[in-house]
């Protein structure tokens, strides 16, 4: 899929974000469409059906909040990239955990927007069809036979290691919640102490510099990101 393939909706109720965004998405070659509220939203993604939509939360008709429940009890897999003025860790939790793929906020960097869409788009590929073998960096995870290697070596993980492990890949670039982790690995029933400690010990298995992560980074006071390098 190329960008000049790729329509965003932009949700936003201040005309100069809109304006900034798209210009600076479209000079990206994005096709862009936009909406000024809620109803306006659902009403483009009808007509125009975008392949990704760029949501501000602080709607005057519905909080993006809403609209982001709706959407995926509905069953939309549409990605959401939510550009938000809310910096509390506690309004960023509830965004991802009622589905949206990654976060950005305000005031924002468009290159830092731009690798967010990006990711959250192949994302959506890779779930449509997922490949066995993940390779970032020096980093290879094979998730037919549970391999993981280093620099072309192979590391020995404990199960709970490799489980945290397999579910960083298979979202990989997205952030994901200490609560998705915790649910995704235990169940849902163990601290988040559990967690930092195992995190702790894969970071010493698989990276160069277990203090300077490259590839499992943390989002303070949300969870873990796998990252993707370049």
């Amino acid at each position: 899929m190329t960008n000049s393939s790729v329509k965003i909706l932009i949700v936003d109720d201040e005309p100069p974000i809109r304006k900034l965004l798209r210009l600076g998405l479209s000079t990206q070659g994005y096709s862009v469409v936009e909406a000024m509220n809620a109803s306006a939203a659902i009403e483009q993604i009808a007509l125009a059906q975008p392949d990704l939509i760029v949501l501000d939360l602080g709607l005057p008709d519905l909080s993006g909040y809403e609209l982001l429940r709706r959407w995926r009890d509905e069953g939309s897999d549409l990605p959401v990239v939510v550009l938000s003025s809310r910096t509390d860790e506690g309004g960023i939790v509830q965004a991802l955990e009622l589905g949206a793929d990654d976060y950005i906020t305000k005031p924002f960097g468009m290159n830092e927007l731009v690798a967010r869409i990006r990711v959250a788009l192949r994302h959506r590929l890779q779930q449509q069809g997922e490949r066995p073998i993940f390779e970032t960096g020096g980093l290879s995870v094979d998730l037919v036979k549970r391999i993981v290697k280093v620099d072309g070596k192979e590391v020995k993980l404990s199960p709970k290691e490799y489980e945290i492990l397999r579910v960083l890949v298979q979202h990989a670039g997205k952030a994901l919640t200490h609560r998705f982790l915790l649910a995704q690995v235990w169940g849902g029933s163990t601290d988040v102490q559990y967690l930092r400690v195992y995190v702790r010990q894969l970071r010493q298995k698989i990276e160069r510099l277990p203090d300077q992560p490259q590839y499992i980074t943390t989002e303070t006071g949300v969870g873990y990101r796998l990252r993707e390098v370049e």
